[in-house]
């Protein structure tokens, strides 16, 4: 008796275990449910949705389309508007990206050595990021009127000639990236002011003891190797920052002056001239760029990280 009692209990205890095992792998699977729900409703299916319009010449409010295949984009590199406002893109990312990147570093350390006063600056230039850039961007545009703005004002009273900020074409994007700078850089400072927290103290009096005598060189041999981890995850945002303009443009020049840029440009195909089809085409394409540009900085940069 008591070795068949011996033989069953193994049995019993095995059909247990696995029981235990289903009814958690049961459980976990319903408390992912919703998540793996709601990702593939927001991101997955309308990435489908997207490739799918790619490759016919749907227009919005059509009951049917046509199949054309990758004429889409072949049509996108032979188009005049959308390599302009490529290449406006990646002028206005080529001086957000390292004025957005330095001058916030340089505010962080000049604000991280205050006291008394460095809840005031931390405010003062984190406001633009709490501001709408719609409402910032009327401001902006009066403030560089040729007639009636206080810059033109200033440059006139010096014995200038007017400057037409917002309708020289050669001026156009590099005024859009300065206020996309201004507005960007608060952000950034505070992600410098966090890496800068955690440094620990003792690395600069290790540094000073090793000969480091200089703030400089302090700077050098201890801040920006430790701010590496800051400075990556800095670039990147910074990056898709600044690929992803659009309020500035839509509000200051509506695309005039071959002021276009591609999230304008997309805007224009897909909801102005209704060229659904295209337009998914076009946004395609910034994904792709944004993702390269993305992985590659992450790659890239990430061998220079000390962590």
């Amino acid at each position: 008796m008591s070795a068949a009692v011996a033989d069953v209990s193994p049995q019993t205890s095995s059909r247990q275990s696995s029981t235990a095992e289903r009814r958690i792998v049961r459980n976990g699977l319903l408390f992912v449910a919703p998540a793996t729900l709601l990702l593939l409703a927001t991101y997955v299916l309308p990435m489908i949705f997207l490739a799918g319009f790619s490759l016919t010449d749907y227009r919005l409010g059509a009951l049917s389309a046509r199949f054309v295949g990758i004429d889409n984009f072949v049509k996108a590199f032979g188009d005049e508007v959308f390599m302009r406002s490529l290449k406006n893109t990646v002028v206005y990312a080529l001086i957000v990206i390292p004025f957005g990147l330095f001058l916030a570093l340089g505010a962080a350390l000049l604000v991280h050595g205050r006291k008394r006063s460095r809840t005031f600056w931390e405010a003062a230039y984190f406001l633009p990021v709490t501001a709408t850039l719609v409402a910032m961007a009327t401001v902006w545009q009066f403030l560089l009127h040729p007639s009636l703005g206080p810059v033109n004002a200033a440059i006139k009273w010096f014995g200038f000639a007017p400057v037409g900020f917002l309708s020289d074409p050669a001026l156009l994007i590099p005024t859009m990236a300065i206020i996309g700078v201004w507005q960007i850089l608060g952000f950034n400072m505070v992600l410098f002011l966090a890496g800068l927290t955690a440094i620990p103290k003792d690395m600069y009096e290790a540094a000073r003891l090793d000969g480091a005598r200089s703030p400089i060189d302090r700077f050098l041999t201890v801040t920006w190797p430790m701010l590496g981890p800051t400075t990556m995850f800095v670039v990147v945002t910074t990056s898709i920052s600044a690929f992803k303009v659009f309020e500035t443009v839509a509000v200051l020049t509506k695309g005039r002056f071959q002021s276009e840029t591609l999230l304008f440009d997309l805007y224009l195909e897909g909801f102005e001239y209704s060229n659904t089809g295209y337009a998914a085409a076009l946004t395609l394409i910034f994904l792709v760029i944004v993702l390269v540009m993305s992985i590659w900085q992450t790659v890239h940069m990430d061998r220079k990280v000390h962590y």
